[in-house]
């Protein structure tokens, strides 16, 4: 029977593998709705391990979306570690669910929530250990419908051989629409089967269905088409874009984990979208237009949130959280009414220009005071001005020295390598940068035991933003100029010593650039590293180059494509993009022309405060930027009990 738990045959292989906690599900806020007492069951994962997926916003909105629904149930499953697989396999147990153990496979939707690209291979595990076909052709109507979301589907073609559809942009009204077409084709008995089910996924807004869209390539391995095999369903697909943020206050009561994860906190999105323009970023892109939450909207969400799970710290998130245009007021009526509570407050990486002591103090007045995060990304002012990062030495150094002078001894700073006309002399820049960080804060704070940590990612093109066209650099110069770097920075030892650096080698960044801006040729390339053993290849010690490259070769060569094709080739200005039948509201042309003005080195403002600059993303989509101010305040909180 449908619906039944597995956790009886399940509880004796959890004894035999390491941290078997995060398997049994029962997490504060959790969820278990009765099987049939519901149309449509869907089953949400996160492509990684537990400590990385169960706090993920996305998901946990989601989840609480579908189960707010009397007609649907949600529950959660992530990534399985080799041990526990391997048991599974032995004992013809399936991919299963934490909620409440039951088989993936019994469930009518499989919801993919891919944050990054090197999930690809954990999905091919899961759909294995349920024992759901690989390919979605081979499917039928009792198979879950396979939908990947989260950023990496706005290009899904390398996995478009293994998920039925995708869904392009915001998922909170998008789920609701799934779930209403399949309801009412299981109560119609499930007429023309599972490819009529399909056909109307493929007429809700958002929703892009691989199998009815063909693609064409020409003799030198380019796309010349992408074509409808249906007339009705969409020429191109666009994004779903939910307004009014305020109306969908979620997670309401944030789940609280069970085992250790890594974001201990509650977290609430105090906006959504950026039009920063930096022009490496896709989530930036893909997310327009911004939409704040008001002031009263998100104090309601951290009152309710921190009553429900008992957390002692709160994140504000968002791509730029200083950038709301109630952050200072925010901070000081939060901070004023948390008074006494040790409840403190945190941002994710601030902007150099947004930062000020009088905020960072209200943030940390009530907990602990964290070290701070600048994201200046590129570490000369020439390349700053390519990628669209405004950032001057002179406000670097000015911010950072403001805050060892108040008393923060710790400043984190990130940047890039790799990124679009990069030479070496551009990333020794940023030794010059840190060493002249650490003197000025000694200067400015009299002390000497202040730090300063460099942190580098290899930077990779995604679709949907101007750089989709650039060529990436090779593995072999990003580890060239981290080298280097290295050796700047340790070159005077007094200096050195107070500047640590953390990096990445640039291998991983390679396959994440295949994986990005391939197309569904790269499919058979993930379905054979999967087949010769790739897991978990978000994790350095899980992750083989050699594995992908030995893949890539032995699968492309006989299309005439290879990786270089895919990674460090760069496009040509109308050749047609894996992704360009996936509308992101992004005009095309707007896109090629920013990425002319990045290799002049020209800036682009921010149409939150200068006029637009004709992006196309609010025509396209009806949309429009929602910012404040909106003259509310937040008043202080009732007690709700003897000593509250």
């Amino acid at each position: 029977m449908n619906g039944q738990t597995l956790y009886p045959r399940l509880e004796p292989l959890f004894a035999q593998v390491q941290k078997p906690i995060q398997y049994v599900g029962g997490e504060l806020n959790s969820q278990v709705k009765p099987w049939d007492d519901v149309a449509v069951h869907w089953a949400l994962m996160y492509p990684d391990a537990y400590e990385v997926g169960l706090p993920n916003q996305g998901l946990m909105i989601l989840y609480e979306v579908l189960n707010e629904r009397p007609d649907a149930l949600a529950e959660r499953t992530y990534a399985v570690w080799p041990d526990l697989a391997g048991l599974m396999r032995e004992a013809g147990v399936g991919q299963f669910t934490v909620d409440s153990h039951r088989a993936v496979a019994d469930f009518d939707v499989l919801g993919v929530s891919f944050a990054t690209e090197l999930g690809y291979t954990n999905l091919l595990e899961a759909l294995d250990l349920a024992g759901i076909p690989l390919h979605a052709v081979d499917r039928d109507e009792d198979s879950p419908v396979v939908v990947a979301g989260g950023h990496a589907a706005f290009n899904p073609e390398p996995v478009a051989d293994f998920v039925d559809c995708a869904v392009l942009g915001d998922g909170e009204q998008a789920v609701g629409d799934i779930t209403d077409v399949v309801k009412a084709w299981k109560q119609q008995g499930r007429p023309g089967g599972r490819v009529e089910l399909l056909a109307r996924l493929a007429r809700v807004d958002g929703v892009y269905v691989p199998r009815f869209y063909a693609v064409s390539y020409g003799p030198d391995g380019a796309i010349t088409g992408v074509t409808r095999t249906r007339d009705d369903v969409p020429a191109t697909v666009g994004k779903r874009t939910v307004m009014d943020l305020d109306e969908w206050p979620y997670p309401k009561t944030p789940l609280v984990p069970l085992a250790e994860s890594v974001h201990e906190r509650m977290s609430v999105e105090i906006f959504r979208g950026c039009t920063r323009g930096c022009r490496f970023c896709q989530a930036g892109m893909i997310t327009r237009p911004v939409r704040e939450r008001t002031i009263t909207g998100i104090g309601s969400m951290i009152d309710q949130g921190l009553r429900a799970t008992g957390y002692q710290e709160v994140g504000l998130l968002s791509l730029s959280s200083a950038d709301h245009s109630e952050i200072g007021q925010l901070a000081t009526e939060l901070a004023d009414r948390y008074e006494g509570t040790n409840t403190g407050l945190s941002l994710p990486s601030t902007r150099v220009d947004a930062f000020n002591v009088t905020l960072a103090n209200e943030l940390s007045r009530n907990g602990r005071r964290s070290g701070l995060t600048f994201a200046p990304e590129g570490g000369s002012e020439r390349i700053r001005r390519v990628i669209n990062k405004t950032v001057s030495k002179e406000d670097l150094i000015r911010t950072v020295s403001t805050a060892y002078a108040n008393g923060w001894t710790q400043v984190k700073l990130y940047f890039m390598c790799g990124l679009p006309t990069e030479t070496d002399e551009d990333v020794l820049e940023i030794a010059e940068l840190a060493t002249e960080v650490i003197r000025a804060g000694r200067e400015a704070s009299g002390r000497k035991d202040i730090r300063c940590t460099v942190s580098i990612g290899g930077f990779v093109p995604k679709p949907h933003t101007p750089f989709q066209w650039a060529a990436q650099a090779s593995a072999e110069t990003i580890d060239h100029r981290l080298r280097a770097l290295r050796a700047a920075i340790n070159a005077d030892r007094k200096i050195g010593r107070s500047i640590g650096m953390r990096y990445h080698d640039g291998k991983p960044g390679v396959i994440e650039g295949l994986l990005s801006r391939g197309d569904r040729r790269v499919g058979r390339v993930i379905e054979r590293v999967w087949r010769e053993g790739g897991r978990f290849d978000g994790w350095s010690e899980h992750f083989s180059f050699e594995r992908w490259t030995a893949a890539a070769a032995a699968e492309l060569a006989p299309l005439g494509v290879d990786l270089d094709w895919f990674t460090t080739r760069e496009r040509e200005e109308h050749e047609v993009l894996p992704w360009d039948h996936l509308d992101s509201g992004l005009d095309k042309e707007w896109l090629w022309e920013d990425w002319q003005e990045a290799l002049a080195g020209e800036e682009v403002s921010d149409c939150r405060w200068t006029p637009c600059y004709d992006c196309g993303v609010c025509p396209t989509n009806g949309t429009e930027i929602q910012i404040g101010p909106t003259g509310r305040s937040l008043l202080p909180l009732t007690p709700v009990g003897p000593g509250a």
